[in-house]
């Protein structure tokens, strides 16, 4: 095969059976759609270059520079098709939290900007948001950028509507499967590979996995970020599921070791999710005695080799380590849930009163934008290291723990406490609570 561009590459990736030894489903065939082989490595390949083509050529004349709100594999993509076409390449995000990307994303030479919002999404509601107002600014007449805008672009649904899901469809001898099985990151590829699913078999059913609430899984919203994204609608899928960091790593180290998919979390929570899903239907078709084969299809969206620091940071056993005591993955749910935590008017009060440490866990940016008057800002991964030896604070001063909605910083009063801190507490709704309170916050 030979080519006259990368882009050309992009798409008709394999669709490849899972062995039924390897799921255990007796009546369902379950296959893999083999993302992970676009030549940047990921689904956000076909996006990435739909939803850039109609504007690269005034691009390329004006001299523009492309941006996208990305910390992933979509701003990788774009990165890479700038480069090829002479373009810079600017990501703005607030959760740049694999390193190996951002590492990458340095290499190729693109330019990151970190704001300090709650979430990577756009937050429609509040016009102060940081994120919005960015976004606000470049949809603005006269921006210099090409902004391609995946969380409302209808070209990034459409690459899957008219790429993906037809692939799938004609790789099933033009059959649709009963069951489609889809993380849910900017609803692009879910939303568009149901749609063109659908047109073969109305009846094929999509379920969509979202992260736990309190996790974060790479490419996965939670239920209530995938709420604030342009693309989603929740009537395409028939239900919506959580899934865990924890059932991510196991779903991709199974089809890595059983199945040789080197799979990153993404797509090691849509196998996991799958399987949770089709397990009891499969027993049910053994149980009536059905000779119906039935098939189900989920995508594995991108590579592990991006991922090893995040599964390292959660599992350290899989790579010779041992889970350390004085870490968060340690943590029983009771211990979180039984953490110490006050609301806003009680943490001013607390604050007048006994004047506590106050500790900024979110980032340095999003502290030097807005914090609590007299807070340190001590980023969460920061504070991680810094336990790991012991407790680090005196014992005798109180200490008021703050992120941006009240659960990481519920996990370190409860680490605090773990580690015989007597007074650690959570400010509950974290920072975002504190600002919708109207209490003060002041900028460094």
């Amino acid at each position: 095969m030979r080519y006259d561009s990368v882009t050309d590459i992009i798409g008709r990736t394999p669709l490849l059976r899972i062995h039924p030894e390897v799921h255990g489903l007796r009546n369902i065939d379950l296959y893999a759609k083999l993302e992970l082989l676009n030549p940047f490595g990921s689904l956000k390949d076909r996006a990435a270059w739909n939803m850039v083509r109609p504007g690269l050529d005034a691009a390329v004349e004006r001299g523009s520079r492309i941006v996208e709100l990305s910390s992933g594999n979509t701003a990788k993509a774009l990165a890479l098709i700038a480069g090829v076409h002479g373009l810079g390449f600017k990501s703005v995000t607030n959760r740049m939290k694999v390193p190996e990307i951002k590492e990458l994303l340095l290499l190729l030479g693109a330019e990151i900007e970190e704001l300090p919002g709650q979430t990577e999404c756009l937050d429609p509601t509040n016009p102060e948001d940081p994120l919005t107002r960015f976004h606000r600014a470049l949809s603005e007449p006269g921006s210099d950028y090409l902004h391609t805008d995946q969380y409302y672009n209808p070209r990034n649904a459409q690459a899957h509507a008219e790429g993906t899901g037809p692939e799938i469809v004609a790789d099933l001898d033009g059959r649709a499967p009963d069951w489609f099985i889809a993380a849910v990151g900017t609803a692009g590829s879910s939303s568009g590979v149901a749609r063109a699913l659908r047109r073969t078999d109305p009846d094929v059913e999509v379920v969509g996995l979202v992260a736990h609430k309190s996790d974060f899984v790479p490419g996965i919203r939670n239920i209530d970020e995938i709420q604030e994204v342009g693309l989603f609608d929740p009537s395409l899928y028939t239900t919506i599921d959580p899934v865990t960091s924890d059932e991510a790593i196991d779903g991709m180290l199974e089809l890595a070791r059983r199945s040789g998919v080197l799979s990153g979390p993404t797509g090691g929570a849509a196998y996991f999710g799958a399987l949770r899903h089709l397990r009891p239907l499969d027993a049910a078709l053994t149980e009536r005695g059905s000779t119906e084969r039935k098939s189900a299809v989920f995508i594995v969206c991108d590579r592990i080799e991006s991922y090893l620091s995040y599964i390292r940071r959660r599992r350290p056993e899989l790579f010779g380590g041992q889970v350390r005591k004085n870490s968060l993955t340690a943590l029983t749910p009771d211990e979180v849930r039984a953490a110490p935590a006050m609301d806003i008017e009680d943490a001013q009060h607390w604050i007048k009163t006994e004047r506590p440490l106050v500790i900024d866990l979110r980032s340095p940016f999003a502290y030097a934008a807005l914090h609590m008057e007299g807070a340190v800002n001590i980023a969460d991964e920061l504070l991680e290291e810094m336990v790991r030896g012991g407790l680090p604070f005196s014992k005798r001063q109180p200490v008021l723990l703050t992120c941006p909605v009240g659960e990481r910083s519920a996990q370190y009063a409860a680490l605090l406490t773990r580690l015989g801190h007597p007074d650690a507490r959570s400010l509950a709704g974290g920072i975002v609570a504190w600002r919708d309170a109207g209490a003060q916050l002041v900028r460094e």
